[in-house]
């Protein structure tokens, strides 16, 4: 008989200090956080293969009126081989403790790093 064991997963915004809490970092956006030292973000990894594509990014604009649209095409791109194989990899690390996803995003409500929490941990895209 196997047990799933619930996920702990958190969004954080990538210019916060690290904290010992943070378990594993992983940087999931697809551009390099502006005017961040890579030494200074402390990150256990940068996959840039779970965030949104260009062309979503740009038509979402961050625009909190257009969240949940927005929410529902990245949960579709996840659906896809490359988004099912990142989804995996940031599982198979969440299963090991603590995952902290990292975004350079103001409005972490809004991000997609928050849609990525929320399919990671409800096992769903």
């Amino acid at each position: 008989m196997t047990t799933n064991r619930a996920l702990d997963v958190q969004v954080k915004r990538v210019y916060d200090d690290p904290e010992p809490a943070d378990g594993a970092r992983v940087l999931v956006d697809r551009l390099w956080p502006r005017g961040l030292a890579k030494d200074r973000a402390g990150l256990d990894a940068w996959d840039k293969e779970p965030a949104p594509s260009d062309e979503l990014r740009r038509w979402y604009g961050h625009d909190p009126a257009r969240f949940e649209e927005f929410a529902d095409r990245y949960r579709q791109e996840l659906t896809t081989a490359d988004g099912l194989a990142a989804l995996d990899r940031l599982r198979d690390r969440a299963r090991t403790g603590r995952l902290t996803l990292l975004t350079a995003t103001k409005d972490l409500p809004h991000s997609h790093a928050t849609v990525l929490a929320d399919v990671l941990t409800s096992g769903r895209a």
